[in-house]
């Protein structure tokens, strides 16, 4: 145990996190992590549940002379965003997540690291274990499918929970306290098509855009990234303006939570084109990669000869596909007026991809404002529909209102304070938490959400600094000693 992380400190939840990172835990297939955590509540005689969805709650007893505190609530989700670099051979299902440290952090090998949200089940693992922590009565919940729909927390019934304050352990900045999120709703186009035999005297191509950062579609979507399906949708449309390009294949992005950080196409051009489409291609690559030399400095586009296609899709198809994608927007929409530098609305084209007879592009939208959050789905639906897709929107999930007057937020803001002498900021968060959704479904419920620094969630570069978990730990004990009765 450990054999990697052990020698860090806190030494229990890196043990933790390292056993965590052993057992597949994609979304919607928990059920390795869920068996452990049976196995770990079952070794230390510890109350367990879970609920019909998946979700898990392991009850814990008071430290002797805190019998009459507070139930707290500590919460974390148990599933991971399953994303590898191009190259990397890994079976998310399978295979074990590797941890390396590297200059004060810890991060995968070529994939996702899962301390989204590994920590926060580590944190809890190690206050479960424990007889040396100082608290009242606990409740840890777990929940399942987080990434990919809050499904766990949808599904999450009324008295599974029995307490009223709720320390969420999934944000991902250390010294910033969350007491709002936005909500969020998936906007999903389906386009039809027919297929046709590729033109004569025509020569097929693979073109890639590979090496963007890509990202969380919440906490990154402000920091100018590039968007891998804009990009190849840039260089597509162009080229079919030119010198009739035509699609046999198109897939870009994955994830509708993440930003679309590679794609590929496989196309044909008329040979008379070839020299004039290999300039366009190169002068409009070259311009693409000087609008994002500062933030996407490993961007790469390319293009190579390849076999010809059994296919292509019909050109009336292809144009409507195409303007569609290049008219959807993408990014911030608006800013909010109230909290400086909070991304109030916002929207992701997170990926296109191909069936034997559609196309499909999904997208997800966020917002602070329940009203903006509508709008901003209602457009891109407009685009879509106006292409002649097919489009539907997902149940979508409520934002969190901030409550300044919080009593967690009080006990945590001065806890902060006096462990680490300056004071943390308050804020709301762009991506979504399950706190909206638990908050609806328990009213009253004080809830405050934060954690140690992570970068790059939701992407390869995943990674978590290590001397910000230590305080982390630290803020977490603070807090639980400190709940009133």
């Amino acid at each position: 145990m450990g054999k990697i992380l052990g020698h860090l400190q806190p030494t229990r939840l890196w043990e933790f996190f390292e056993e965590i990172c052993a057992i597949p835990r994609p979304s919607k297939k928990e059920e390795k992590i869920i068996a452990y955590l049976k196995a770990f509540a079952e070794k230390h005689n510890l109350e367990f549940r879970q609920d019909r969805a998946g979700n898990v709650l392991v009850s814990k007893k008071a430290y002797p002379g805190y019998e009459n505190r507070r139930t707290v609530i500590l919460q974390s989700h148990l599933d991971m965003v399953c994303e590898k670099d191009s190259g990397v051979e890994h079976d998310f299902d399978k295979d074990p997540i590797v941890p390396n440290i590297e200059d004060g952090w810890v991060r995968g090998s070529g994939t996702t690291l899962g301390a989204d949200d590994g920590i926060g089940v580590a944190a809890q693992l190690a206050i479960l274990e424990s007889d040396k922590i100082e608290h009242g009565p606990i409740e840890c919940l777990f929940t399942v499918d987080e990434e990919t729909g809050l499904t766990g927390a949808f599904a999450l019934e009324k008295g599974f929970l029995e307490g009223k304050i709720l320390l969420n352990l999934d944000s991902e900045d250390d010294g910033e306290l969350f007491i709002g999120c936005a909500g969020g709703v998936d906007t999903l186009a389906t386009l039809p098509y027919k297929k046709v035999e590729p033109e004569k005297d025509s020569e097929a191509y693979k073109i890639n855009v590979l090496g963007l950062q890509g990202g969380h579609s919440g906490d990154d979507i402000h920091k100018g990234r590039g968007n891998a399906v804009k990009i190849l949708t840039r260089i597509l449309w162009s080229c079919e303006k030119m010198f009739d390009i035509r699609i046999s294949e198109i897939t870009a992005g994955n994830l509708k939570n993440a930003i679309p950080r590679e794609g590929e196409a496989l196309v044909t051009i008329p040979q008379r084109h070839k020299q004039s489409f290999t300039e366009l291609f190169e002068n409009l690559s070259a311009s693409i990669k000087s609008e994002l030399k500062t933030n996407e400095p490993g961007l790469e586009i390319s293009f190579s000869k390849t076999e010809m296609p059994e296919f292509l899709l019909d050109k009336d198809i292809q144009n409507k596909m195409l303007c569609a994608l290049y008219a959807c927007p993408h990014g911030v929409i608006a800013m909010s007026p109230d909290i400086p530098g909070l991304v109030e609305t916002s929207t992701n084209l997170a990926s296109v991809k191909m069936t034997s007879s559609e196309v499909i592009i999904a997208t997800s939208q966020r917002s602070s404002q329940e009203s903006g959050k509508k709008d901003i789905a209602n457009m891109v639906a407009c685009v879509f529909n106006l292409a002649g897709a097919k489009v539907k929107h997902g149940d979508g999930y409520p934002g969190w209102n901030p409550n300044m007057n919080s009593e967690i937020l009080k006990i945590t803001k001065e806890a902060y304070t006096k462990l680490f002498v300056e004071e943390p900021k308050v804020l709301a968060i762009h991506a979504g938490l399950e706190c909206g959704l638990i908050g609806e479904k328990y009213p009253g419920m004080d809830m405050i959400s934060y954690g140690p620094t992570i970068k790059g969630a939701h992407s390869p570069s995943e990674r978590i600094k290590i001397d910000t978990v230590d305080k982390f730990w630290e803020l977490t004990l603070e807090v639980l000693k400190n709940i009133p009765e």
